[in-house]
């Protein structure tokens, strides 16, 4: 199997937990911002790594989610509602319980969209998020 190329059937996701479609989401969109901020010209390693952080954390994953949550498509509400709904058993330091579910989301929404093969939404989406952090 090419994991750089996944097309699973929705019966196969649907077998997924929520917490493992987040796990696949939270890499997938991490590689994504590595790789903007990489092409954005950033020289340093600890720039790089600070702007990453800033990113990713629980409170901006939910602020950009909550910034392109008028794209969703029907389907994609659908996942990003399961995975909003995950029961997790920690929050991290510095994010609230709401952002932290909402963070989650976000990832699981990214998770099932790789599964599904769909790069395309995905990198739709990932620019909806940076052009609607560059206006805000």
């Amino acid at each position: 199997m090419d994991l750089f190329k996944v097309e699973l059937s929705d019966g196969e996701i649907g077998n997924m937990s929520n917490l493992a479609l987040a796990h696949i989401g939270d890499g997938v969109y991490e590689l994504m911002v590595r790789t903007h901020l990489a092409l954005e010209g950033r020289e340093t390693n600890s720039g790089l790594h600070r702007a990453t952080v800033a990113m990713v954390a629980a409170t901006a994953q939910a602020a950009a989610a909550e910034r392109i949550e008028g794209l969703f498509t029907q389907e994609e509400r659908q996942v990003y509602r399961r995975g909003r709904n995950a029961k997790v058993h920690s929050v991290p330091h510095g994010a609230s319980f709401s952002e932290y579910h909402t963070a989650t989301a976000l990832e699981a929404l990214f998770g099932y969209l790789y599964l599904k093969g769909r790069t395309d939404r995905l990198n739709e989406l990932f620019d909806a998020i940076l052009e609607a952090k560059h206006v805000s």
